[in-house]
């Protein structure tokens, strides 16, 4: 008996001095740790009224399984690595991209560990340090170019991925996309609406993919509206605040200026807004601004500015799933999901756009 009471006290004792354990879990509940182990693995021989106790008592002392073990056991790490441009937009990108992700693995073994990399470095390299390090179990890839080496790497070694944005290099892989040929399109559109004769556009560099939808769209909606165009080369989104504005600055005064301009992104709209107002002109009035935002930040920056949201939210959720389905054996040709713009509150002869449809 005695023995007995020296035991519970010394199990009780560990409970106290570490961290929670599959012991401590057992402890509480009264179950074996081989069962408590099951049960948190969802194994079909154990009860549901088992596996919903051992889950509540997990969750309330905090109990998270030890990784390096979970490797030795299983050869998985349970983590999912997004690799990520350090310079990436930062209105609402990144951050909502990490949300939607963070909101599909939190009822998942897996964690998300953000994996950057620099403009001015090359993007195999954090892609190869994860592979040849064996530190994921998959990989989810943004700023996607039409032949994207990255994507190439990853599916001649077998690693789970999926990227925001497609390819055109005649590999299936799963991807999440924005419909941003649509974009532009919808964004002449409503340029038209205001009379607008002349539009510019400020897209992202021609190296990426949806640099050609957009572009694709845009022309579309030119010759549909019969808009003539100013070119403006000399900038993209990926451009500083400074540079975009001198870009759009120095555009407003030349003798072909344009009076729409279609924005990319949330952070060319402010840049040029500030170019418009340096060159003596007023937004709204003298020249309309129609921009692709990812937070509702650009109405309270000016009203007059015409926004078409892309919610990467919703894209981020899109990647984990892919990701994680893609570890499970999906078909990558299963795991294609393309998200559309929002239509204009007055358009009334435009059907309600499906937010997202799986392709």
């Amino acid at each position: 008996m005695a023995r007995k009471t020296q035991k519970k006290e010394a199990d009780a004792a560990d409970l106290v001095a570490g961290p929670p354990t599959l012991k401590s879990i057992a402890f509480i509940t009264g179950y074996s740790i081989t069962t408590v182990s099951r049960a948190l693995k969802d194994a079909p021989d154990i009860g549901q009224e088992a596996k919903d106790r051992v889950r509540l008592v997990a969750k309330q002392i905090g109990y998270r399984p030890n990784r390096a073990g979970v490797r030795l056991r299983t050869g998985k790490t349970n983590v999912i690595s997004l690799v990520l441009n350090t310079e990436e937009e930062v209105m609402g990108l990144t951050s909502q991209m990490v949300f939607g992700i963070s909101e599909v693995l939190r009822d998942t073994p897996y964690h998300l560990v953000v994996t950057p990399y620099s403009l001015q470095n090359d993007p195999m390299d954090p892609v190869r340090y994860v592979v040849e390090t064996g530190s994921a179990d998959g990989i989810i890839l943004s700023r996607m170019e039409l032949q994207d080496r990255r994507v190439r790497y990853l599916t001649e070694h077998g690693m789970p991925f999926a990227t925001h944005g497609r390819t055109d290099m005649g590999i299936e892989h799963p991807w999440h996309d924005f419909d941003n040929e649509r974009f532009g399109r919808d964004a002449v559109a409503r340029l038209a609406r205001h009379g607008v004769r002349r539009a510019a556009l400020i897209a992202p560099p021609d190296i990426l993919t949806y640099a050609r939808h957009i572009k694709t769209g845009f022309a579309a909606g030119l010759r549909e509206h019969r808009i003539q165009q100013t070119l403006i080369d000399t900038i993209t989104v990926d451009d500083n605040l400074d540079t975009m504005q001198s870009g759009v600055c120095e555009m407003m005064r030349s003798p072909e200026r344009p009076d729409g301009i279609v924005c990319s992104s949330g952070s060319a709209a402010i840049a040029a807004t500030a170019g418009i107002e340096e060159a003596g002109f007023v937004v709204g009035r003298d020249v309309h601004i129609v921009s692709k935002q990812h937070t509702n930040i650009l109405k309270r920056f000016r009203q007059d500015i015409e926004v078409i949201n892309e919610d990467v939210r919703q894209g981020g959720r899109d990647l984990a799933t892919c990701v994680i389905r893609s570890i499970e054996g999906v078909p990558a040709s299963d795991l294609h999901y393309l998200s559309y713009p929002d239509a204009p509150a007055d358009d009334l002869e435009a059907a309600t756009p499906t937010a997202r449809a799986a392709v």
